[in-house]
């Protein structure tokens, strides 16, 4: 394991400057499960679902095996069917089992430093800054807005905001990128022109919750040694837009939230997004900042991961973005993303054969592409296929795969709406905004991904705006 490893949390007491350890006592527990104990059950446990899948779909496998021929029969029926399976069993599982450790409040409180890269953003960048003068954070805060080049307002309303909402305890200064570089670039000048020991970025379309920021580096400072970043929880401000942000707050609400929460209970979310993210100073420098690339993010959490350091999540540090909200802005994101994977598997592929608990997900990741694939070239024709009575593809048996969704839907939302309720926080009622997320988003955003995949395989040219 890597020296960086070893800076959580002991090593911040320097910068804390407080005289007790930050560690807290660990609290007495009637029953403990260790979490390998209780990742080697779920996985048995889905195996075992699997399993049965496979032995449910041999009438199936036959049937689509006579026009098509064994092999793409099986491959079809694998991506539709077993490895989504096996995915849900092991979410559900996942999140049934996962008993997250309590924040411990601490004697210090660290300065911190939050890295803002602005493209653009107009609109937004002042209601941004204004929330950190919400913040009931009581340590130092600087806030550094570096402006990539934008070519609307932005620079000047982010000096604007600056000198209005900077007041004891939270300074803000801009920087101003000559001409756009890319955020990347913006991110690593901020970190060279600061000098604190925990770092924060945000994005310039976002609010924090007042609590955000100190929930986030309690979080880091109660999670286990050799933690490195903590993703925080993002969430929809616009869902009232259309239909489509409306589908957007389900993804963010029960997908994304799920998936960071039971990857940090295996000690590896994957993604600690530059939206909203915590990251030792020490850390960042060891990888080299944020590489030059579109998934900047992805690619700087694996380089953490491949150190065999930690990154965690914390479910209740909230933060509201703007989605996109037309189909274009939505397909650029989305294939950002799918192209943002693909970087990360070309520079840490390698994390594949890593001997931890998190290589499970790497291994999901890879996935991701043949099951954009399958469902993009065969299953979205064989929903045609069926509306004329030719079921080979998608018919009485594809619906078995339902009800496993329909539970893991429900078990997360239960999960969520607890964490909401703890914030005093209410789901808000968006019942066609989950109709269509149900339904028909998957129809829109794995086609998508296939063509950032596509994108990226050619070497289109790439650009970190969505706007």
């Amino acid at each position: 394991m890597s020296d960086l490893t070893r800076l959580h949390p002991v090593a911040l007491q320097a910068t804390v400057g407080a005289d007790a350890p930050l560690a807290p006592a660990p609290h007495a527990r009637r029953f403990y499960v260790p979490v390998r104990v209780k990742y080697v059950l779920v996985l048995m446990a889905s195996i075992a679902w699997t399993a049965l899948s496979v032995k449910l779909s041999m009438r199936w496998l036959h049937e689509l095996s006579q026009p098509i021929g064994f092999v793409p029969a099986l491959i079809i029926i694998a991506f539709i069917a077993y490895v989504p399976g096996f995915m849900n069993a092991f979410l559900i599982g996942s999140i049934l089992a996962d008993r997250r450790p309590a924040r411990t409040e601490h004697p210090g409180t660290p300065e911190v430093c939050v890295l803002l890269a602005c493209y653009n953003e107009g609109p937004n960048i002042g209601e941004t800054l204004a929330s950190f003068a919400r913040q009931d954070y009581a340590g130092e805060v600087e806030v550094v807005v570096i402006d990539d080049g934008s070519t609307d307002d932005s620079l000047a309303i982010a000096k604007a905001a600056a000198l209005e909402h900077g007041r004891p305890g939270l300074r803000i200064r801009v920087l101003e990128q000559a001409r756009n570089g890319g955020k990347s670039r913006a991110l690593n000048r901020g970190l060279a022109e600061t000098r604190q020991a925990l770092v924060i970025t945000v994005d310039g379309d976002c609010c924090l919750r007042a609590d955000a920021l100190r929930k986030l580096v309690g979080r880091f400072l109660s999670d286990p040694a050799g933690t490195v970043a903590v993703a925080g929880a993002v969430l929809v401000r616009n869902s009232r837009e259309n239909l489509l942000t409306r589908g957007q707050e389900w993804d963010y609400f029960h997908g994304i939230a799920a998936v960071k929460r039971i990857q940090s209970m295996y000690h590896g979310t994957l993604v600690a997004q530059g939206a909203f993210s915590l990251y030792t100073r020490a850390a960042l420098e060891h990888v080299g900042g944020w590489p030059e690339c579109v998934g900047e993010d992805i690619v700087l959490s694996w380089g953490l991961l491949k150190t065999g350091a930690r990154i965690g999540y914390c479910e209740d540090a909230c933060l509201f973005t703007k989605v996109p909200a037309s189909l274009r802005q939505f397909s650029r994101q989305r294939q950002r993303w799918s192209r943002g994977l693909m970087e990360a598997f070309a520079r840490h592929g390698s994390l594949l054969l890593k001997p931890r608990m998190t290589t499970l997900f790497i291994w999901w990741n890879l996935l991701f592409l043949p099951l954009d694939l399958v469902y993009t070239l065969a299953f979205i024709p064989g929903l045609v296929l069926a509306m004329f009575g030719v079921y080979w593809i998608a018919g009485p048996m594809t619906l078995l795969v339902l009800p496993l969704a329909m539970v893991w839907n429900l078990i997360i939302f239960r999960v969520q709406a607890l964490m909401f309720r703890s914030q005093s926080l209410k789901v808000r009622r968006n019942v066609g905004g989950f109709l269509f997320y149900s339904l028909a988003y998957t129809m829109i955003l794995q086609p998508v991904c296939v063509l950032g995949y596509a994108k990226e395989a050619l070497g289109v040219r790439k650009t970190w705006g969505t706007k």
